[in-house]
């Protein structure tokens, strides 16, 4: 008989109070004996509504049901057919809004803990499996991907386990893209992720770290070198700023180089390089994930007083619940239904930033209430540091040195949503790139369905 309980076996965290001390890990991960109870909750439905709900679509059945059974191993290597990821996204795939939302047991209780499940398969199968991949047998075909973040990570991955040659490309000096320079320590450990990178690589893919493309090599030069395709994957690392006065003083960041000197750059350790100077109280501009790591950032880096701004209410709030429960628990303060005007400054340095008060107005084309000022509610905020954190667009490097790759308006690739192709011939791209920024299984998605595609066609070559 399935285990009937409304609620997910309940996991193990870090007490708030001691996890702003360090950047460890704030969750712990379910035991074995905790695994197979939250695999038992699961109805193992015939139609199998989970699986349509992930967007690399895991047969997640078939491996819950195989940890339910204590086979752990056989678990990973189910979940592997379709996600070389799944520590990574066992720690931050927003599975409330995929595969979870149509658990049947989400009816009449919590669904499911896919998530945790996954995590632990993963987790598991790394610390007891010294795993060996042999790279297959090259079918002769050569396919460049720019981008070593999730989607290209994906691609990558899928074509090589076809015997495809493949070199990836990229920009920094580690692959992993947000992985590595977004998402922070304590949501998602980099050894981990390295680990994880490794049973991609170690299919036979080819990295050229510290490459630009667009800049160190074009497109154009990757075909001239015999290339058959090339994917791109090279994500949206623009930030966007908010186009008000004082955004160039000292103290304020944009949150995308705020997370990539800490997380890449390890500028917490305090014998790094490259430090970062965090002030004593800190507003982070924005309500989504980014602007959430980078609060709880800030609060680990010593800030006294950490607020979220934001111009909605918190209904309104884009970023998973999860995070805003830990952020809530961490004594972030949430200061909504406000909008920055300006950032005050003395002698170059942040001292001060002036707000209005919003309300929220009829639906926008989002479906969520407009936020509308209100008119003499304007007042002055005590900060000396401001993290920017609205949101990022794709790098435009590439675009303006690519005469026939088309973009929309907001700087993204343009493609063919059933196979992923650009206006380019032989070039497929996908991922925030795309999409502009959104989650890392999208992301993977694209990747996935782009592999696809180049398969589909070199094969036929």
């Amino acid at each position: 008989m399935p285990n009937m309980s409304k609620e997910k076996v309940k996991m193990q965290e870090q007490d708030p109070n001691v996890r702003i001390t360090n950047f460890e890990e704030v969750t712990c991960g379910y035991t074995l004996e905790e695994a197979m109870e939250e695999a038992e909750r699961c109805l193992q439905c015939k139609h199998k509504p989970c699986v349509n709900g992930c967007p690399v679509g895991v047969p997640i059945p078939e491996f819950i049901k195989a940890v339910k059974e204590g086979h752990i191993e056989e678990a990973y290597e189910i979940i592997a057919e379709e996600n070389r990821l799944p520590a990574v996204c066992g720690r931050v795939c927003p599975q409330e809004s995929q595969c979870e939302e149509v658990c049947v047991r989400g009816v009449k209780g919590e669904p499911v803990g896919i998530g945790r499940l996954e995590r632990y398969v993963a987790d598991y199968y790394m610390k007891h499996v010294d795993q060996e991949l042999t790279p297959p047998e090259s079918n002769g075909k050569r396919v460049a991907v720019v981008g070593g973040g999730p989607a290209s990570l994906t691609c990558a991955g899928d074509l090589a386990k076809r015997g495809y040659e493949v070199t990836m490309y990229e920009a920094l000096h580690e692959l992993g893209g947000v992985l590595m320079y977004g998402i922070p320590e304590f949501r998602l450990p980099k050894d981990l992720v390295r680990q994880e990178l490794k049973s991609i690589t170690d299919l036979g893919v080819k990295v050229e770290k510290n490459v630009v493309v667009g800049r160190s090599i074009t497109i154009e030069e990757l075909f001239e070198e015999g290339f058959q395709a090339v994917f791109v994957g090279s994500g949206a690392g623009l930030p966007r700023f908010m186009k008000i006065d004082g955004e160039n003083l000292n103290g304020v960041y944009s949150a995308n180089e705020f997370l990539t000197r800490v997380n890449l750059m390890k500028a917490y350790d305090t014998h790094s390089p490259t430090p970062v100077r965090i002030g004593e109280k800190v507003a982070v501009i924005g309500g989504g994930n980014v602007a959430m790591d980078a609060a709880r950032t800030a609060k680990r880096l010593g800030a006294k007083e950490v607020k979220i701004v934001y111009r909605r209410s918190k209904d309104e709030l884009p970023a998973r619940q999860e995070e805003v429960h830990h952020a809530e628990e961490e004594q972030i303060i949430f200061d909504l239904l406000k909008n920055p005007l300006k950032i005050l400054g003395e002698d170059g340095h942040v001292i001060a930033m002036e707000c209005i008060k919003m309300e929220l107005g009829e639906p926008d084309e989002s479906g969520r209430r407009r936020p509308e000022p209100i008119q003499g509610s304007e007042e002055v905020m005590d900060v000396d540091t401001v993290i920017i954190a609205i949101g990022q667009t794709p790098n435009p490097l590439l675009r303006n040195t690519t005469e026939d790759l088309d973009v929309n308006k907001w700087g993204c690739i343009v493609v063919n949503e059933e196979t992923m192709e650009t206006t380019m011939e032989n070039v497929y791209a996908g991922g925030d790139a795309v999409t502009g920024a959104a989650t890392v299984i999208l992301a993977m998605g694209a990747g996935k369905q782009a592999a696809k595609s180049i398969h589909e066609r070199l094969s036929s070559l």
